[in-house]
Parts: C-alpha cells; sequence; structure tokens
C-alpha cells in the first residue's frame, strides 16, 4: 500500500529536496528550460527492446520485465529513455503493476497543470460533437483521451471519478480541482472500488470529493429518464457504454421482446416505446427492483419486469415453443481473464442459440459480449455457430461496439472491449 506521501501531487525524494527552489516539486522538473541556473534531476526510466518496439507500434503500455531501470518514486511523472539513452516521452510509472509505464506523451513537455487542463478540455469538447440527447456519458475514458487510468462519468450535475494507477491517484488533488474549475460540477464521487487497484497498491474506497452527491441522480438518456445510484451502482452508477445501443435496438422494435439480462431497463425501456409487450429478466432483485422504479418513473406500462435466470427462461420458452419477434442479450462478462475463455464460449453460444430457436421469421436478436478476451472475430464465430445449429438463417444488420463517448485506441486492443450485433431471422 502507498504511503500518505506518495499520494499527494507534489512529493519530492528526500535527496532532492534541497536542491530544488521553493514551489518544485518532481512534476515541475521538466518545466525548467535548458540553460536556466537550476540542476534538476528528472525521474527517469529506462526500457529494454520489447518496450521500444511496444511504443513505436502505438501501444501505451511497457509491462515490468520490459524496465531495464528506474531512478522513480512509485507514481512519479517520468521520462522514457532506452539503453541507448534515446527519449521516448513522458509516462506514468507504477512500482506495483505487472503494467510499470503508461505513456502519456511522445513529446518532452511537462505534464503539469495546464497540460492537464489541455487534456480534459480536449476530451469534453470531443463528447460535445458524440454525445446528444443525454445527461449521462463518459467525458474521460483513460488512454483514449491521452490520460491513462483516468475515468470520468457524467451524470447530471454531478461527476464520477476512478483513478486506477499510481500517478492518477497522486494527481487526484490536481485533478479534482480542474474538473470543478471546467465543469462546475455540484458534487464528485470517487468510485475506486474496482480490484484492479490492489494490483496498484492502492486501496479500494468509495468518497465524495466535491460538494455533495446524493444516494440517487436523476439523468437523461434518449428521452428516458433513470435514477441512477452513484454510491454504490454497477461501474460508476450505470453501463454508459451501451448508450448509443440502447437507442439502435429501439429502432427495430415491435411486437413481443423478451430481454434477458435486463439490469435497470436501458434495453427495455426505449424498446417498449414501439412494442405491445416486453418483458424483462434478470437475477439481481436489486437490479429488477431499479429497473421497476425507472419504468414508473416513465410511466411506462407494457413492461413486465420479473427475477430469473435467463439461462433457465430461454430453456423453458425454448421447451414450451414460445416465440418473440425481438430477443436481447445482454450478459455480463463471462470471460474474466484468457482462462476462462472455453467456458465462456460455452456460455455465449448457449444463450444465443436458445434466442435463435425462439425468434420469429423477421425477428431481432440483439447481441453482446463485453468480456475484452472475446474478440469481435470470435464472438462473431461463436454466434455463427450458434444461428447454424438452430438452422436459422441470419443477417447482421448492424455492427456496434461501446457507445462513441468510449472511443477506442486503434493500436491499444484493450480499449475495445464491447460488441453488440443486430441481427435478423429470415
Amino acid at each position: 500500500m502507498l504511503s500518505d506521501a506518495h499520494r499527494v501531487p507534489q512529493v519530492l525524494r528526500p535527496a532532492d529536496a534541497g536542491r530544488l527552489p521553493l514551489g518544485f516539486s518532481l512534476l515541475n522538473y521538466a518545466a525548467i528550460s535548458v540553460g536556466e541556473a537550476v540542476p534538476v534531476p528528472e525521474d527517469r526510466v529506462v526500457i529494454g527492446p520489447r518496450g521500444v518496439e511496444r511504443l513505436r507500434s502505438g501501444h501505451q503500455w511497457i509491462y515490468r520485465s520490459d524496465v531495464r531501470g528506474v531512478d522513480a518514486e512509485p507514481g512519479a511523472v517520468v521520462r522514457l529513455f532506452d539503453e541507448r539513452g534515446r527519449f521516448h516521452g513522458r509516462a506514468f510509472y507504477s512500482d506495483r503493476s505487472q503494467i510499470s509505464i503508461r505513456l502519456v506523451t511522445a513529446d518532452n513537455v511537462a505534464v503539469d497543470r495546464a497540460f492537464l487542463r489541455q487534456r480534459l478540455l480536449a476530451a469534453a469538447e470531443f463528447r460535445k460533437r458524440t454525445v446528444t440527447d443525454s445527461e449521462a456519458y463518459r467525458l474521460v475514458y483513460g488512454e483514449a483521451d491521452a490520460i491513462p487510468s483516468l475515468v470520468v462519468d457524467r451524470y447530471g450535475d454531478y461527476l464520477v471519478m476512478q483513478n486506477l494507477c499510481q500517478s492518477v491517484e497522486r494527481i487526484k488533488p490536481m485533478l479534482v480541482e480542474l474538473l470543478v474549475e471546467l465543469f462546475s460540477p455540484r458534487g464528485i464521487i470517487e468510485r475506486n472500488d474496482p480490484k484492479v487497484r490492489l494490483l496498484e497498491g492502492l486501496e479500494q474506497r468509495v468518497s465524495v470529493l466535491h460538494g455533495e452527491v446524493p444516494e440517487e441522480v436523476r439523468a437523461r438518456e434518449g428521452g428516458i429518464e433513470y435514477i441512477y445510484d452513484l454510491h454504490h451502482g454497477q461501474k460508476t452508477g450505470g453501463f454508459l457504454d451501451q448508450r448509443e445501443n440502447h437507442q439502435a435496438a429501439a429502432t427495430y422494435a415491435s411486437g413481443e421482446i423478451l430481454d434477458c439480462f435486463s439490469y435497470h431497463g436501458g434495453f427495455a425501456l426505449p424498446a417498449a416505446r414501439k412494442a405491445a409487450r416486453v418483458e424483462a429478466v434478470d437475477l439481481s432483485a436489486a437490479a429488477v427492483a431499479a429497473a421497476r422504479r425507472n419504468q414508473s418513473l416513465n410511466t411506462i406500462e407494457n413492461v413486465s419486469f420479473r427475477e430469473a435466470n435467463s439461462f433457465d427462461v430461454l430453456k423453458q420458452y425454448d421447451e414450451e415453443d414460445r416465440r418473440f419477434d425481438m430477443i436481447i442479450l445482454d450478459p455480463p462478462a463471462f470471460a474474466k481473464n484468457r482462462e476462462s475463455i472455453p467456458a465462456a464460449q460455452r456460455g455465449y453460444k448457449e444463450i444465443n442459440l436458445r434466442a435463435f430457436k425462439i425468434l420469429r421469421p423477421g425477428g431481432y436478436l440483439v447481441t453482446c459480449s463485453c468480456s475484452h478476451h472475446i474478440a469481435e472475430a470470435l464472438f462473431l464465430q461463436i454466434v455463427a455457430e450458434a444461428a447454424n445449429d438452430a438452422h436459422r438463417t441470419v443477417v447482421v444488420v448492424e455492427r456496434r461496439t461501446q457507445s462513441r463517448d468510449h472511443p477506442i485506441l486503434l493500436t491499444l486492443p484493450e480499449t475495445h472491449y464491447l460488441k453488440c450485433l443486430i441481427l435478423r431471422v429470415l
């Protein structure tokens, strides 16, 4: 676990403290111009050939095994050099994670308050262009917004923050200050409860960092108003990555719809506007209760939420020869790691096979996978095998991914995890 001293944005190593003018910190080292009278050492990391090749390929992570030397404290912003002394950028450094280096910029510029402010403004400007008809969306998505390991989600007047590496945790006070300055939220809460923080030697915690954050927050998405629990809800309060897919699926809705793994009704409630009846099932009693509250809030009467195992429901309806005009499958991640891929493949195939069997001709299947370890090509293969086994001819209507406020960095495949297919049975 990091000491409290390592969590504040301005920390000096004892050996350097007497060599810096008042007001300088490790984050200020790079701001000193060449030729100034103050000789200041900078935190640095030397990387090996494989690390250099990863950077050249466009990837932004370097693993501990490719680090050759370190002169830096945990969470420092460091300068990257190869073994021949060539500069490769500035990065966040972790002494605990297997991902030791996260590249911030390939340029030799200070990663200071002004730098971070500009990155936040750029992220916000992108959302102005891509987010429409929603008060809930992702404002900052880590590496894809050039601030590694930082997540910021907006729910109306409130922000939810996740700091997922040592460096972002260390500069958290500065980031909070900037978020308040730029976006004027009524409150900011940190949802720093993901287990990945443990790999960084950071504790899991949830706390309010600015203003007040109520137990429940209301925000609209595509004309539907939802209640979000920012303190305890899934992820940061809701599944914002599916936001655009909720609206896309509703485009094809009609007749009778079965929504499996329905959570808070993100797919069911928009689809109900065009459907005769929607049956939505989820294994979590809390999720069903929340979905019913969202239903009541929007006075939507043609949706029935109930607590049930989606696997069992699909099997039961197959045996009973029930038929639907649309089926929605949005399960939790079946593959948490590479070892679980075979079991995940079986799970995905089973639910898709059952769904194909009970779809009417001309019906639509909306099927999703949020497992990073199940690549899109593999997911397509699984769904195709399920269609063949069900003896159904299927057309791909749309191949979708996470909402545009969760941008995918082309050379960092880890930023692409959500797959969403909209299929039509002939």
